[in-house]
Formats: C-alpha cells, sequence, structure tokens
C-alpha cells in the first residue's frame, strides 16, 4: 500500500501518525494499529512482539514478523507451549528473527501461561480485553500528548505477570493496548481519523 501524494483538490494529503513512505509500515498503520484484535493466537503474536520490539525500531518488527510467525508456529499457544530448550538454541542461530533469549523464552512461557488460563477457565481475550479503559472523548493532537504508560497499562501489566506472563511491563503493555484497539490513539490529524469524521459528520470538511 503506498500513501497518497495530494487530496482531490490538489493539495497535499494529511500525514499519517506514522509510517509514510514504507508500504508495509503504510498498511500497518492504515489496516491493523489501534483495530480490535481478539483471539488467543493473535493477542500472544502482538504480546510477543510488543516485547521484542523493545529497544528497537517497529519497522524492524514488522520486517520480521513473517519469520516470528513461522517459528512460533503461527503463535498458538498450545504449540507455543511445547517448545523446548532445543527450539531456544535454534531460534538463537535463525537470522531472520531478533535473536534476544530472554525474549525467546519468554514468548515460550508466555504461551503455557495462556494454556494455563484455559485450564482455569479462562481466555487471554477475556483478560486482555478487562484492562480497556472508556473511550477517549477527543484524540491527541500529538504523540506528546500521551503518557507512556497509563493506570489500565500498569493494571495489566501487573495481572499478566501475576498470571505468569513476562517481558510485558506497563509500557510494552500500553503499546500493545494502542496495537490492539484497546485505545485509539490516532493523531487528530490522521486520515484514518478524519475519514472517520467525514463519515460521521459529511459537513464538517465542508
Amino acid at each position: 500500500m503506498t500513501s497518497e501524494t495530494s487530496g482531490p483538490d490538489h493539495s497535499p494529503a494529511p500525514a499519517r501518525c506514522f509510517g509514510d513512505g514504507d508500504p508495509l509500515y503504510e498498511a500497518y498503520h492504515d489496516d491493523e494499529w489501534g483495530r480490535p484484535v481478539h483471539g488467543e493466537a493473535a493477542l500472544l503474536e502482538r504480546i510477543a512482539l510488543e516485547g521484542f520490539q523493545s529497544g528497537l525500531s517497529w519497522l524492524t518488527v514488522l520486517r520480521k514478523r513473517e519469520a516470528f510467525r513461522e517459528v512460533f508456529h503461527g503463535f498458538d499457544p498450545a504449540l507455543v507451549a511445547t517448545m523446548s530448550g532445543d527450539d531456544v538454541e535454534r531460534l538463537m542461530g535463525d537470522a531472520r528473527i531478533i535473536r534476544n533469549r530472554a525474549k525467546i523464552e519468554a514468548t515460550i512461557d508466555n504461551g503455557r501461561a495462556v494454556l494455563a488460563l484455559h485450564e482455569a477457565g479462562r481466555t487471554l481475550d477475556e483478560v486482555f480485553w478487562s484492562f480497556a479503559p472508556p473511550p477517549r472523548a477527543t484524540n491527541p493532537a500529538t504523540f506528546a500528548d500521551l503518557e507512556g504508560f497509563t493506570a489500565e497499562s500498569k493494571a495489566m501489566s501487573k495481572e499478566l505477570k501475576r498470571l505468569g506472563f513476562r517481558f510485558f511491563g506497563p509500557t510494552t503493555a500500553y503499546a500493545a493496548m494502542q496495537a490492539c484497539g484497546l485505545v485509539d490513539d490516532h493523531l487528530a490529524t490522521c486520515p484514518m481519523v478524519l475519514a472517520r469524521t467525514a463519515v460521521a459528520d459529511p459537513q464538517a470538511g465542508a
């Protein structure tokens, strides 16, 4: 997907919150970031990738995403949970992914934590979405208006850690909340927000 360079009146098209100029990043912004994510494998993937991203650019993670999906069995919790120390050593030699032993081991432990939730009659989806805050009244003007973590992300991090999840601090939890649609942090000037506003109020852009 490529970004439009101008609007119908030949004025410059509004910039995305992030991603302009890279098709993979643009597609992630337009089609995924901030949209609701449900399902055990999908949420386990987001938790894992947000953990792997810590200290790196998100674009680096996106470029390795298909390899991550391959080596972690599509993030199927039942399959991830069966991975062993031999698998960890194998992944440490796989240059297609981010080779961080602690994060690889945490992802496997997180798969096991999902299965423990299931054995207790709960789901990751249920737990994760229980921390969704009320919708924002307005979208932020800039990312500087946002905190790195919130009361909800701190509570989510604490609960998931209690349930056996690793590498999921309050800041990582908030990034996952943004990515999975628990909060809508697209900027007010983002074309995604402007398009929704135009649909809701056709006179808004007149």
